[in-house]
Protein backbone atom coordinates (compact mmCIF):
# COMPACT_ATOMS: atom_id res chain seq x y z
CA UNK A 1 0.00 0.00 0.00
CA UNK A 2 2.96 2.56 0.71
CA UNK A 3 4.39 1.94 -2.29
CA UNK A 4 1.37 2.59 -4.37
CA UNK A 5 1.05 5.80 -2.09
CA UNK A 6 4.60 6.59 -3.15
CA UNK A 7 3.80 6.25 -6.65
CA UNK A 8 0.47 8.32 -6.76
CA UNK A 9 1.99 11.15 -5.03
CA UNK A 10 5.35 10.93 -7.41
CA UNK A 11 3.69 10.86 -10.76
CA UNK A 12 1.00 14.26 -9.58
CA UNK A 13 4.56 16.08 -8.05
CA UNK A 14 5.84 15.23 -11.15
CA UNK A 15 2.63 16.13 -13.49
CA UNK A 16 2.40 19.18 -11.41
CA UNK A 17 5.87 19.95 -12.19
CA UNK A 18 5.22 19.50 -16.25
CA UNK A 19 2.33 21.41 -15.74
CA UNK A 20 3.99 24.16 -14.47
CA UNK A 21 7.03 24.03 -16.68
CA UNK A 22 4.82 24.00 -19.77
CA UNK A 23 2.50 26.73 -18.67
CA UNK A 24 5.95 28.96 -17.87
CA UNK A 25 7.47 27.97 -21.34
CA UNK A 26 4.25 28.46 -23.38
CA UNK A 27 3.54 31.81 -22.10
CA UNK A 28 7.19 33.15 -23.01
CA UNK A 29 6.77 31.74 -26.74
CA UNK A 30 3.70 33.24 -27.62
CA UNK A 31 4.06 36.31 -28.57
CA UNK A 32 1.16 38.00 -26.01
CA UNK A 33 1.08 38.03 -22.70
CA UNK A 34 -1.74 35.41 -21.82
CA UNK A 35 -1.63 35.88 -17.51
CA UNK A 36 -1.82 39.86 -17.84
CA UNK A 37 -4.66 39.60 -20.53
CA UNK A 38 -6.34 37.06 -18.10
CA UNK A 39 -6.15 39.17 -14.98
CA UNK A 40 -7.19 42.17 -17.30
CA UNK A 41 -10.43 39.76 -18.08
CA UNK A 42 -9.56 39.16 -21.60
CA UNK A 43 -11.33 35.72 -22.57
CA UNK A 44 -9.57 35.35 -25.61
CA UNK A 45 -6.54 34.88 -23.84
CA UNK A 46 -8.02 32.57 -21.42
CA UNK A 47 -9.61 30.36 -24.35
CA UNK A 48 -6.36 29.80 -25.95
CA UNK A 49 -4.27 29.72 -22.97
CA UNK A 50 -6.55 26.68 -21.16
CA UNK A 51 -7.14 24.82 -24.45
CA UNK A 52 -3.14 24.68 -24.79
CA UNK A 53 -3.46 23.62 -20.90
CA UNK A 54 -6.50 21.05 -20.94
CA UNK A 55 -4.49 19.53 -24.49
CA UNK A 56 -1.16 19.12 -22.76
CA UNK A 57 -2.80 17.29 -19.86
CA UNK A 58 -4.41 15.16 -21.90
CA UNK A 59 -1.13 13.83 -23.52
CA UNK A 60 0.43 14.01 -19.90
CA UNK A 61 -2.67 11.78 -18.53
CA UNK A 62 -2.40 9.24 -21.44
CA UNK A 63 1.56 9.04 -20.42
CA UNK A 64 0.83 8.08 -16.88
CA UNK A 65 -1.50 5.92 -18.18
CA UNK A 66 0.38 3.78 -20.27
CA UNK A 67 3.85 4.30 -19.15
CA UNK A 68 5.69 2.57 -16.05
CA UNK A 69 8.72 4.47 -15.37
CA UNK A 70 8.77 8.25 -14.52
CA UNK A 71 11.36 8.63 -17.21
CA UNK A 72 8.92 7.86 -20.20
CA UNK A 73 6.07 10.27 -19.09
CA UNK A 74 8.36 12.71 -19.03
CA UNK A 75 9.49 12.11 -22.48
CA UNK A 76 5.91 12.15 -23.71
CA UNK A 77 5.38 15.44 -21.68
CA UNK A 78 8.20 16.79 -23.54
CA UNK A 79 6.46 15.56 -26.81
CA UNK A 80 3.43 17.29 -25.90
CA UNK A 81 5.09 20.43 -25.17
CA UNK A 82 6.57 20.61 -28.69
CA UNK A 83 3.16 19.74 -30.40
CA UNK A 84 1.38 22.55 -28.34
CA UNK A 85 3.78 24.74 -29.63
CA UNK A 86 3.92 23.54 -33.54
CA UNK A 87 0.47 23.76 -33.58
CA UNK A 88 0.63 27.57 -32.07
CA UNK A 89 2.83 27.74 -34.49
CA UNK A 90 1.34 26.92 -37.63
CA UNK A 91 -2.18 28.51 -36.70
CA UNK A 92 -0.63 31.99 -35.93
CA UNK A 93 1.43 31.63 -39.50
CA UNK A 94 -1.85 30.69 -41.20
CA UNK A 95 -3.61 33.32 -39.47
CA UNK A 96 -2.01 36.41 -39.36
CA UNK A 97 -3.53 38.42 -37.13
CA UNK A 98 -3.98 35.61 -33.96
CA UNK A 99 -1.49 38.20 -31.59
CA UNK A 100 -3.82 40.95 -32.33
CA UNK A 101 -6.93 39.21 -32.13
CA UNK A 102 -6.40 37.72 -28.97
CA UNK A 103 -4.86 40.92 -27.56
CA UNK A 104 -8.27 43.00 -28.71
CA UNK A 105 -10.15 40.34 -26.83
CA UNK A 106 -11.77 38.66 -30.06
CA UNK A 107 -13.29 34.94 -28.53
CA UNK A 108 -13.61 33.60 -31.17
CA UNK A 109 -10.34 33.78 -32.09
CA UNK A 110 -8.84 32.38 -28.73
CA UNK A 111 -11.69 29.48 -28.63
CA UNK A 112 -10.64 28.66 -32.03
CA UNK A 113 -7.00 28.47 -31.04
CA UNK A 114 -7.91 26.66 -27.47
CA UNK A 115 -9.42 24.40 -29.74
CA UNK A 116 -6.95 23.65 -31.98
CA UNK A 117 -4.60 23.01 -29.11
CA UNK A 118 -7.39 20.80 -27.12
CA UNK A 119 -7.95 18.84 -30.61
CA UNK A 120 -4.10 18.09 -30.97
CA UNK A 121 -3.75 16.68 -27.12
CA UNK A 122 -6.74 14.42 -28.08
CA UNK A 123 -4.89 12.98 -31.19
CA UNK A 124 -1.66 12.92 -28.85
CA UNK A 125 -3.00 10.73 -26.19
CA UNK A 126 -4.87 8.73 -28.34
CA UNK A 127 -1.73 8.13 -30.31
CA UNK A 128 -0.19 6.74 -26.77
CA UNK A 129 -2.46 4.11 -26.30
Amino acid sequence: MLSAIVGYATHVIAAAILLGVFIFIYTRITPFDEIALIHAGEVSAALSLGGAVVGFSLTLGASIVYNASLFGVIGWAVVAMVAQVVVYAVASRLMHTVKTEIERGNTAMGGFIGALSLSAGVINAACLS
